[in-house]
Order: C-alpha cells, then structure tokens, then sequence
C-alpha cells in the first residue's frame, strides 16, 4: 500500500497530477470543490496516473482540506 500527500487545486484549466522535489504531490483539478466532485476527480486522477482501479484509490484523511492525504493499494 501507498499512500500520498497530495495538494489539491480546484477550478484548474486543465487536470493534471505532479510530483514536487519534497516527495508531495499537486493535483490541479478542472472541478469545483462543491458536493465531493474535486474529490472523485481526484481519486479517478490518481487512479489514472498510476495505472489502478479507481477501487484501489481512496482519500484516508483531509476530504475537505487543500491537503489529502491518498492511499493506493497494492496490485
């Protein structure tokens, strides 16, 4: 299992995800952070990103802070 730090930046032009130098993450997301949209969003994001089930993907903390904290399970 993994989990990630990830900072979430809604109402972006596009939806993108990237790793900073520190280890976190930016997710910059096209959705609004209104009634968990930005939040599936992200989990469907992630789950892309790293080639996984949007099941494997959830959101272990911080579901409605900029900082969340994301865990993958394993394969």
């Amino acid at each position: 299992m993994k989990a990630l730090k990830i900072k979430v930046k809604p109402n972006a032009r596009a939806s993108e995800l990237e790793e900073t130098d520190e280890g976190s993450w930016v997710a910059r997301l096209k959705s609004p952070p209104v009634d968990g949209k930005a939040n599936d969003e992200l989990v469907a994001l992630v789950a892309r990103h790293f080639n996984r089930p949007k099941s494997a993907v959830s959101i272990k903390s911080g579901a409605s802070a900029r900082m969340k904290l994301v865990q993958i399970q394993d394969e």
